[in-house]
This record gives C-alpha cells, structure tokens and sequence, in this order.
C-alpha cells in the first residue's frame, strides 16, 4: 500500500520528478509539478488539467488506498 509519507516525500523531491498514479478502479493521474498534488492522510488531491498559468481546472480526490502502483514519468512532461 502507497502511504502518504511516500507520496509526500515523491512531491518534495528535488528535483521534483513527474510521476503518474494508477488508481484500482484502472485510472491514472500525472502529477507533472509538485503544486499540482495535495497529499492528506488518507487522500491525494490531483489539480487536472492545469492552464497556462498553473491553475487546474478541477481537483480528482484519490483515496491513498486505492493507489494500486506509482512510476516515473519522462522529466519532459514536467511543467516549469
């Protein structure tokens, strides 16, 4: 199980590496830029689809338990 230690320390990283999220129900999320993911203790709240200006157009509430795996993604798609 993926912790919310674990997560925080993955949006805390520096430098900040993207990662992508694979939720049970066959869902993913990337998370391109550490202000674009809010960790809780038992939540991740994942900014979608983020505009010009960082700013996401609504937030996906993951459950931290039902976060089935975690991997890197390519640092080309991160966000400056």
């Amino acid at each position: 199980m993926i912790t919310a230690k674990q997560i925080r320390e993955l949006l805390h990283a520096r430098p900040f590496k993207p990662f992508r999220i694979y939720l049970s129900d066959g869902t993913h999320h990337d998370i391109t830029h550490h202000d674009m993911a809010w960790v809780t203790r038992n939540t991740l709240e994942v900014g979608i689809n983020p505009d010009a200006e960082g700013f996401a157009e609504y937030v996906a509430r993951c459950a931290l338990r039902h976060i089935t795996k975690v991997e890197d993604l390519p640092e080309a798609v991160a966000r400056d």
